[in-house]
């Protein structure tokens, strides 16, 4: 009991910042909401098409301007290069075509005849181009196999009109989704931060040398010093994930309620295991405590970066990832992501996170074993 009281006094005087890493981490999850309130929903655009004929606009050459015209959205523009490669430029048009001379009659006679077009090269013209294409491959296609021209412009048409349905088939809300594995994600940093720079703190505290010689010469087992000292900082770990677990049903909402938001956060309670492990270890090997803030920003900001907490992983070069498989934190934060798209949950889609979290108990097993071996030699030697 007294080693308890003791322990909540040198809290106590952590509070600060304990406090401003929570407060950080709760700005991030606000600056995300903020950055994510617009929808993200596909909506389709019609891309701005300046059409130059130079043909007889009647039969298939007519059939291929209306298409154009029904699928876009006509430009107007002064009828000179340098006026079209203004427009161009300054993105009035998205993309040019060139319907050259005796178009209409080079078609009918299987010529292949080539339109020229000049683009702006951004996805509104690949629009475009893709539109034009469709439309000349399917009229190479039937004026091979068909002879009037009445036949091959009702032939086109049919095939144009015959469009693919698309079925929304996923119910998951990606947004919300999205914010909650940020949210989680970021979590890494200020939970590594929070349980090594507090426990550091607190360790160092117990290690004054009137205590330590107390304990040299006691009775009690330097394993079950260890595991004292580990329950008593588990109370502190667990009501800090607690906290940040409570925080995130503020910020994110609904989405907290889903499977999805109840593995996250068993997920950050494995986590907050491993973190205090860790944190367990580096204050057991630290004896000076000007040090641990450098220790703080080595282990969480270092591992933080390198495992995608701060900057999406998929995003991060692969050079990069393949070290972050040596930290706990990249198995962590895979989870988070695996979640975020999760939909159906059964034994087979829930095993790499289970693997994940194994993965992350194991690290926490090899940091008690390695804490144990250090306190055992700095008894031997005191």
């Amino acid at each position: 009991m007294t080693v308890f009281k003791t322990f909540l006094k040198v809290l106590n005087k952590c509070k600060g910042t304990i406090i401003m890493y929570t407060v950080i981490l709760v700005c991030f999850g606000i600056f995300n909401m903020k950055t994510s309130d617009n929808p993200t929903n596909f909506v389709a655009s019609k891309p701005d098409i300046l059409i130059i004929n130079n043909d007889v606009e009647e039969g298939i050459t007519k059939n291929l301007i209306e298409y154009i015209e029904k699928n876009s959205d006509i430009m107007e523009v002064e009828d000179n290069e340098e006026a079209r490669n203004d427009a161009l430029f300054y993105r009035d048009v998205n993309y040019i075509i060139y319907i050259p001379e005796n178009f209409r009659e080079d078609i009918l006679n299987k010529k292949n005849p080539k339109i020229e077009i000049k683009s702006t090269g951004d996805y509104q013209s690949s629009l475009a181009e893709m539109m034009l294409e469709r439309y000349l491959r399917i009229a190479n296609t039937y004026t091979n196999t068909l002879d009037s021209e009445e036949e091959i412009i009702n032939s086109i048409n049919e095939t144009l009109e015959k469009e693919t349905k698309v079925e929304l088939t996923s119910n998951l809300d990606t947004d919300s989704l999205s914010k909650m594995a940020f949210y989680y994600n970021f979590a890494n940093y200020s939970m590594l931060a929070g349980c090594v720079y507090v426990i550091c703190i607190i360790l160092s505290s117990f290690k004054s040398e009137m205590i330590r010689k107390r304990t040299t010469i006691s009775s009690m087992n330097y394993k079950k010093y260890n595991i004292q000292l580990l329950l008593s900082n588990s109370l502190f770990a667990f009501v800090l994930a607690l906290l940040y677990a409570g925080l995130s049903f503020i910020l994110i909402g609904d989405t907290m309620f889903t499977l999805n938001g109840l593995f996250s956060i068993i997920n950050l309670f494995v986590l907050t295991f491993c973190a205090l492990t860790i944190a367990f270890l580096i204050g057991n090997l630290l004896s000076n405590k000007e040090a641990i803030n450098g220790i703080v920003n080595v282990v969480a900001l270092g591992s933080s970066f390198l495992c995608g907490s701060f900057v999406p992983a998929e995003w991060l070069p692969d050079s990069i990832l393949k070290i972050a498989h040596v930290l706990p934190s990249y198995y962590y934060i895979r989870n988070n992501d695996i979640l975020k798209e999760m939909e159906v949950f059964n034994l087979e889609t829930l095993t790499p996170i289970l693997i994940n979290m194994a993965i992350i108990l194991g690290f926490s097993l090899l940091f008690i074993i390695l804490t144990n071996i250090v306190t055992k030699k700095k008894l031997k030697k005191s």
